[in-house]
């Protein structure tokens, strides 16, 4: 682990990772069992800043938030809404609520994985950073409520994504120490990995093979530096050959699409108001932005001093579509924190678009996600109100609190539509902007590009399960399988054609 560039110039490697997130670490460990790896991310290290990692400091990261170093990049959608990504080893899941559920059987099967390979993706994450939670308190009143609010059956401890209520994993131990998706570099081969930290990529290097682009390397800069003094990796080129390997964008929602719209694969007319040169018109980058809708209950005005607590327990109401959790979160750095009960839309209609704001790749692109414009989003907005309501104002609350909580909001269907336009918030739960089939094939790779692949949230059609942590932990260790069979399979049928 690094962020002294010189140490990675000059040198080329099997593949090269864009991304140290959710997604980008699992892949890279996996990788790393066979090949070498270059794992590039824009922030730092979190193991130097121990708060990070402890409970009772969730939520800090959300207060404090700059333009080129906090852990948290902050970003207002078009649509008005405060929203955050992650800039730090471990991506989001070094400052999200850590709650981890799998994706729903039925969501494995539309998107066509192998469900043997899935399973076992899930249980190599399980084994290292998530662990069962002991409820707390607050835990146990939000569970009580959500069984009061009808949400039914109870359901106990479960990884699995199934309707009703039940106590999901975490990745806080008993020690309330944060586990993240950096700590399965471990599991990796440490002599394989170069993790180069405080570099942000610019775009990628190609070169031309015939008629087609192929990925020679990344250009990037340091985080901290200007945009006009760049650097190269390369990936590993045989003699008389091209590279074998890939450079692979695990940039997130966010990220990765950015980065090929500064690499000049996107809309032409879009690349043109930048006049970044066309490697390849590809209309579907940025395209399919979707945020799921959320609203917060705030169930006691006045802060008070309680410990920040991420959630432990969920809701899933009406045929999955509702999702709901308690957190108790901080508003300032004196230990005063807010409870709320907050509800999701799992399958929001509404969708937007990503786009380059200027071609400096450490600076948010512009993204819409048009949160409820669908009337049927809206629709089931006024339904999730309803239902938080109930929760919020339930007697399990109202005993926890020792008092009656004080909701307000309306009852008339009408003005809950108003309400929800006013009050919509972001669950942090964005994705899209490299759809499969209209980005990248279903071998990940980019459509049109030899020796490039992008694997992470941008390529989810829909945010799985609960919580998308832990589909985005398994897709990279099961992307990172896919690959290394796949290499297997073609060395085999080389070795087959020169015997």
């Amino acid at each position: 682990m690094t962020s002294n560039i010189k140490e990675v110039l000059g040198k080329s490697f099997d593949y090269i990772i864009v991304g140290g997130g959710t997604a980008g670490c699992p892949l890279a460990a996996t990788l790393s069992e066979k090949f070498s790896v270059l794992l590039i991310e824009r922030g730092g290290s979190p193991y130097e800043n121990p708060t990070l990692l402890d409970k009772k400091y969730f939520g800090f990261p959300f207060l404090q938030t700059d333009d080129f170093s906090s852990v948290a990049q902050r970003f207002i959608s078009k649509d008005g809404v405060p929203n955050l990504r992650g800039r730090v080893l471990g991506g989001t899941s070094t400052i999200n609520a850590g709650f981890y559920s799998r994706a729903s059987a039925d969501f494995i099967k539309r998107v066509g994985w192998d469900e043997k390979l899935v399973k076992e993706a899930y249980e190599w994450v399980e084994s290292k950073i998530v662990f069962k939670p002991l409820l707390t308190k607050w835990s146990s009143a939000v569970m009580s409520a959500l069984l009061e609010a009808g949400i039914l059956p109870f359901n106990g401890f479960s990884w699995d994504h199934v309707a009703g209520t039940k106590i999901g994993g975490t990745v806080f131990d008993s020690d309330r120490k944060r586990h993240i998706s950096a700590d399965l570099l471990e599991r990796g081969n440490s002599s394989n990995i170069v993790v180069l930290l405080n570099a942000t990529v610019k775009n990628i290097v190609f070169q031309r093979d015939g008629n087609k682009s192929v990925v020679r390397g990344v250009r990037f800069i340091k985080s901290n530096g200007s945009i006009n003094q760049t650097y190269e990796a390369y990936l590993s080129q045989p003699e008389n050959s091209i590279p074998q390997g890939d450079v692979i964008l695990s940039a997130g929602a966010l990220g990765s699409p950015q980065i090929l719209l500064l690499s000049g694969i996107g809309p032409r007319a879009h690349l043109e108001n930048f006049s970044i040169p066309l490697l390849l018109d590809l209309k579907g980058v940025g395209q399919d932005m979707q945020d799921n809708p959320g609203i917060p209950l705030i169930i006691r005005a006045k802060p008070e001093h309680r410990l920040p607590e991420p959630p432990q327990v969920v809701g899933i109401a009406k045929d999955f579509k509702f999702i709901v959790e308690g957190f108790v979160l901080p508003v300032s750095f004196n230990a005063t924190t807010l409870m709320r009960v907050s509800i999701k839309l799992a399958f929001p209609e509404s969708k937007g678009k990503l786009e380059l704001n200027n071609t400096d790749p450490r600076q948010n692109p512009v993204v819409l996600f048009n949160y409820l414009a669908e009337e049927k989003d809206l629709r089931e907005c006024v339904q999730m109100v309803q239902l938080v309501k109930k929760v919020a104002g339930s007697r399990s609350i109202a005993r926890f609190l020792g008092t009656k909580p004080r909701i307000n909001v309306t009852s008339n269907p009408n003005e809950l539509r108003n309400f929800c336009r006013k009050n919509v918030r972001t669950y942090y739960h964005f994705h899209g902007g490299c759809s499969i089939g209209s980005v990248i094939d279903r071998d990940y790779r980019v459509i049109g590009v030899k020796g490039l692949r992008v694997v992470d949230g941008s390529t989810l059609s829909e945010s799985p399960g609960t919580n998308p942590m832990a589909t985005l932990l398994m897709l990279g260790r099961y992307q990172g399988i896919k690959i290394l069979e796949e290499r297997e399979n073609a060395s085999a049928f080389g070795s087959q054609q020169h015997p």
